[in-house]
């Protein structure tokens, strides 16, 4: 989508990374989800402010209503939905990660709890089984619809 838009790509995850000189998962081990969650907000809110941007975000970056409303006030919000069993094909055991978890239930759990939110964003783009350009022409298709 940003290439076709000819716009930047910002991933907040490595942006976070960057700014703490760690990865997530240390960021996790050593502080805690709640320091990472408020350096994650930070990142998203000035994020947020920028223009000309396709930013991707963590799972949890939306629950937080303040990163919401930054993004909800200048962006257009599409959740990409998955299958469950397709995420965990495609992301498997990765350690960057600290959320994730391989064990199916506990994956469901997480996914369930944060099912309601993802589904009240307003726009959303199922993945599974879809190649990457077909669903970024889907999403042109809705900023275009959108301006």
């Amino acid at each position: 989508v940003a290439q076709a838009l000819n716009w930047t790509f910002v991933d907040t995850d490595s942006v976070i990374e960057a700014c703490a000189g760690r990865t997530i998962a240390e960021i996790f081990a050593q502080d805690g989800e709640p320091s990472f969650r408020a350096l994650e907000a930070e990142v998203c809110i000035e994020t947020a402010g920028g223009s000309q941007l396709v930013i991707a975000t963590g799972g949890g970056a939306l629950l937080n209503p303040v990163v919401y409303a930054a993004f909800a006030a200048a962006s257009l919000l599409v959740n990409l939905r998955c299958d469950l069993d397709e995420i965990l094909r495609r992301v498997g055991h990765d350690p960057a990660r600290p959320l994730f978890t391989t064990e199916r239930e506990k994956l469901a759990r997480l996914y369930a709890d944060r099912a309601d939110h993802y589904n009240s964003l307003p726009f959303q783009v199922d993945t599974t089984h879809r190649a990457p350009p077909h669903i970024a022409e889907e999403i042109l298709n809705l900023w275009r619809s959108k301006s």
